[in-house]
């Protein structure tokens, strides 16, 4: 198997700029009596809210707390998103606090130092607490690291004074939101809710918990008073609102779908002929499948290797870059099955993902069963923004599914079809035209909806919302 170079940052991340544009489609269906989507239609009113609430935010000093774990240059990539969001925000007029930690994410040799405390050119203030950094890979140093970080944040949110000021709760670690419930016992404090992934459902998924034992119900109970008394949340796709709404009776109106995004300048669409990594592995003929990422147990790849398996000895090649507990499976299933039309990389530096990500003519993206609602591919952004065919391969009632069939990117395969899958490819490598249509619409639909400042436009609306 060939292989790339050293781990780098994985996608998704950098600064970006571009035009603010239009609302899609599937953030909620045409009602068929006004001819209107309703989130378009809650959009404006929120920007006339908006408005109002921004001219007393200036005038009372309203400020911005945002608290995860990771923030850049750590390599988690919810750093990085909540790094342009912050930056965005303060760009916009906003007065933003981060408070996070060292970086620790990634294994010991990309731990870059930075500062205790500093503030970006943008006006964004970083407080970086000391906690432990041992492997996440390892669950009860995770543990010990989620703890060193959380007891001293709980006792310098009980003891901030400051007025005015929202706080932007995420999910890492996953019962960061409950220090905000437990000060808000106490004190006065506004907090808004961050959902990436939905916990405890994905410990119990990936079986690290019973589902209905002590653990489970306990924290079920936690997130409901987190959920009831946050101001507003926000999660990444409709299943993950219809999961708050249902398993903890929130008032739907309470949470917002905001999506994440892709660094639309720095990811870009480049001829596939033209990318130097396609060059390097031979990929410029073979009709070329992508994927990059995490490879995680919340991805299929079996579909992938079957399909692999099928497709050998034609004109097409499987190419897997990353990292992730599941490499180590994939590698062995390719020299097992002998499949000389797959290789594999490990995450390719941050300053050539582009070019990496422009070496083929469909990029995967996918989502193992049962994990809808309760995580989202993010992967998906990055694809869209180099315009490259998406095939989607999840269950056939998945949000994915609804984006990219309404969108006309790509395709979609249902969990397990591997001669479905094979038969996709067949098609699309013998209609290139097809291809190339697919990918300019990919690309339309990212200019669209999933740029920064489409997404951070929602985020101040929710932020300034929750301040009132």
């Amino acid at each position: 198997m060939a292989q790339g170079k050293r781990i780098g940052l994985e996608p998704g991340m950098g600064p970006i700029s571009g035009p603010l544009t239009g609302l899609p489609s599937v953030f909620g269906p045409i009602d068929e009596e006004t001819g209107t989507n309703p989130w378009r239609r809650r959009e404006v009113r929120a920007r006339v809210r908006l408005g109002a609430t921004r001219a007393v935010a200036r005038e009372q000093g309203v400020k911005v707390v945002i608290l995860n774990q990771y923030y850049a240059p750590d390599v988690a990539s919810t750093g990085h998103l909540l790094y342009e969001l912050a930056n965005d925000l303060a760009t916009n007029g906003e007065q933003v606090h981060v408070i996070t930690c060292r970086p620790s994410y990634g294994p010991p040799e990309t731990w870059q130092p930075c500062p205790r405390n500093e503030v970006s050119p943008s006006g964004v203030t970083v407080h970086r607490m000391l906690a432990t950094r041992f492997s996440k890979d390892n669950l009860l140093g995770r543990i010990v690291n989620s703890i060193t970080f959380l007891v001293p944040l709980a006792a310098r949110m009980l003891f901030r004074l400051k007025r005015n000021e929202v706080f932007l709760y995420t999910t890492n670690p996953p019962y960061l939101g409950i220090v905000g419930t437990m000060v808000g016992f106490l004190r006065r404090h506004r907090y808004v809710v961050l959902l990436h992934d939905a916990y405890p459902q994905m410990a119990v998924w990936v079986g690290k918990i019973r589902k209905g034992g002590i653990i489970d119900r306990t924290w079920h109970l936690l997130n409901k008073w987190m959920y009831r008394r946050a101001k507003e949340t926000i999660v990444l796709c409709d299943a993950a609102k219809d999961l708050v709404c249902d398993t903890y009776g929130i008032d739907p109106e309470r949470v917002h779908v905001i999506p994440n995004w892709a660094d639309g300048e720095f990811l870009h669409p480049v001829d596939k002929q033209d990318s130097k990594f396609a060059n390097e592995h031979g990929l410029t003929e073979p009709y070329t499948l992508l994927y990059s990422g995490n490879m995680g147990l919340y991805y299929d790849f079996d579909t992938m290797l079957n399909a692999a398996t099928l497709l050998k000895g034609e004109n097409v090649r499987f190419v897997f870059v990353g990292a992730g507990g599941v490499r180590k499976r994939i590698e062995e299933e390719i020299e097992q099955r002998e499949l000389d039309n797959a290789m594999m990389f490990p995450h390719q530096p941050f300053d050539t993902l582009n070019d990496s990500m422009n070496s083929c003519d469909a990029s995967f993206v996918t989502i193992a069963h049962g994990i809808e609602g309760i995580s989202f591919p993010s992967k998906l952004y990055t694809s869209l923004a180099v315009g490259k065919v998406i095939i989607a391969i999840c269950e056939a009632h998945s949000s994915l599914r609804t984006i990219v069939e309404e969108s006309g990117c790509g395709v979609w395969v249902e969990l397990g079809d591997a001669e479905g899958l094979a038969r996709a490819i067949r098609e699309l490598a013998a209609d290139p035209e097809r291809s190339k249509r697919m990918g300019r619409a990919a690309r339309e639909l990212f200019e669209r909806d999933y740029t920064l400042q489409a997404c951070a436009s929602k985020y101040a609306v929710v932020l300034e919302e929750a301040q009132r």
